[in-house]
């Protein structure tokens, strides 16, 4: 699937099972839930934190599907165009970083 076709699958699953989209402000701090989840999964699994009883069931692909559904639902909603948007991005990553990634210690 290409992020264009996820852009539109999340369009119609909204449409049809969601029934609408909610409001931009909502989707933002639903996003920040969801990215905290991750987060609560990763210093579990790969940091310091130990798992709790109720952390018996996560699913960290899970996690991140729900943060990209989330992330989809507002570039729908602001009109973004995430192909253009990632391609335009590694190209200003790539003329701002390659000689500053080659040239870091800490890298080699």
């Amino acid at each position: 699937m290409t992020i264009e076709e996820a852009q539109q699958l999340v369009d119609n699953w909204i449409k049809t099972t969601g029934i609408r989209y909610f409001n931009e402000l909502t989707n933002t701090a639903i996003l920040m839930e969801e990215v905290g989840e991750v987060a609560r999964i990763m210093a579990r699994q790969y940091g310091e934190q130990s798992f709790k009883k109720s952390d018996t069931e996560v699913n960290l692909a899970d996690e991140m599907a729900d943060v990209l559904f989330v992330l989809i639902c507002l570039a729908n909603q602001t009109g973004i165009n995430l192909t253009d948007a990632l391609e335009k991005n590694l190209q200003k990553k790539t003329i701002r970083d390659t000689e500053r990634h080659r040239n870091n210690e800490k890298l080699r």
